[in-house]
């Protein structure tokens, strides 16, 4: 079926921080969804519709958000959809906003994905409500284990990754840690969480949203005309699987894998490393990256952390890699997979400030939720044709 082009025309997101208690929910997704209309020069009235997405109602407490939100986001009378993909939902929020768009059905979508964590517990939520729970990082830790394990990787790495990204944030002003002093030493010496991750290789708790304009290719035509570049959607896939069956490799997921090679399918991409210039990876804990860049065929199997001791994720390196500071230094649940698409748009849009790569053409963004097995993925273009 043949699809109409779909152009990000604003972005919006707050700053985030571990507590936001100058705002409701209601206003903190009114703040990231009102600098997003600011960028797209555009009014509450000119969106035909809402997505909204968040990680579990048990998180805040607050059940059926999206019926509490309508007025704070301009929806009354207008269609509203709730997305919940476990931590990847974020990017599927995205996604389905730009179907929308892509489908014909409206010229006009605003997504916006939230998570204000200071007023729930996630540990609680995590255990569905029964307690306590060996969280995200004890339920992904067997796995980073059997990484390094079966590549060899160097301690190190770990370590690396989360100096990178913490120092990319001192670039963003939105992002919530500030490390300046950081250093691979300070990063091994934090107490072990869950071996192998230490303290300062594990994501924040934050209050966050983000929110971003979709519109049709008249609408970006119209934006690029008035000096305002689009972001380009060029393809996007997601993939799930269960959390357990015989012989699951959840270090290099099926399902990762395949999400991957339909969004390079779709936009056209035969050799990823040399068509892509960035990436914003989903890396809550700091081996993740490593593991992705190999799942996602940017390395080949155990080459991954290879990229990383060369320098090449680095900011100003071969192909950067969560040049925000990605969810190491900003996870507000629910939004961090948005912002990991918005922070890609940007960069292709040539508006991510001190942390813009330079002539960055073509990006890609992925999210992951639940136990690394539900995935969203796209790719962002300055052009519809970037490899024309």
């Amino acid at each position: 079926m043949s699809t109409q082009p779909c152009a990000i025309v604003g972005i919006g997101q707050t700053n985030h921080k571990t507590r936001r208690w100058d705002v409701s929910l209601g206003g903190l997704v009114r703040e990231a969804a009102t600098r997003a209309l600011e960028d797209a020069q555009m009014t509450w009235a000119d969106i035909d519709a809402v997505v909204l997405g968040k990680a579990p109602d048990l998180f805040e407490g607050v059940m059926k958000p999206e019926l509490y939100l309508t007025d704070a986001l301009g929806a009354a009378g207008k269609p509203m959809f709730r997305v919940h993909t476990a931590g990847s939902v974020g990017g599927t929020t995205g996604i389905v906003a730009s179907h929308l768009v892509e489908a014909g059905i409206h010229r006009r979508v605003l997504a916006v994905a939230y998570q204000k964590q200071s007023e729930g517990n996630a540990q609680f939520a995590l255990g569905s409500g029964r307690g306590a729970s060996l969280g995200a990082g004890g339920a992904f830790a067997p796995y980073m284990r059997s990484y390094i394990q079966g590549t060899g990787a160097p301690a190190d790495i770990g370590p690396m990754v989360a100096v990178k990204d913490r120092l990319n944030a001192l670039k963003n002003p939105y992002a919530h840690l500030k490390l300046a002093d950081i250093t691979v030493e300070k990063v091994k010496d934090s107490p072990m969480m869950w071996e192998p991750i230490r303290y300062l290789e594990s994501c924040p708790s934050s209050d966050g949203a983000c929110a971003v304009v979709f519109t049709d290719e008249a609408g970006g035509r119209a934006a690029e005309a008035d000096g305002r570049p689009p972001a380009w959607v060029l393809a996007s896939a997601v993939r799930s699987e269960p959390a357990s069956f015989p012989g699951r490799d959840p270090v290099w997921s099926a399902g990762a894998a395949d999400c991957a090679a339909d969004v390079y399918r779709g936009a056209g991409v035969t050799r990823p490393r040399e068509q892509i210039d960035c990436a914003e990876l989903y890396v809550p804990f700091s081996w993740y990256e490593p593991m992705w860049l190999e799942a996602h065929h940017l390395a080949e199997r155990g080459e991954g952390w290879k990229m990383i001791e060369r320098g090449e994720t680095d900011l100003d390196g071969a192909f950067p890699v969560n040049m925000s500071g990605g969810v190491l230094s900003s996870n507000p649940i629910g939004a961090s997979g948005l912002l990991r698409f918005a922070e890609a748009a940007l960069q292709v849009r040539g508006t991510a400030g001190e942390h813009q790569v330079d002539g960055a053409k073509v990006a890609l963004a992925q999210a992951y939720g639940a136990s690394a097995q539900y995935f969203s993925m796209w790719i962002v273009g300055s052009s519809l044709d970037p490899f024309g």
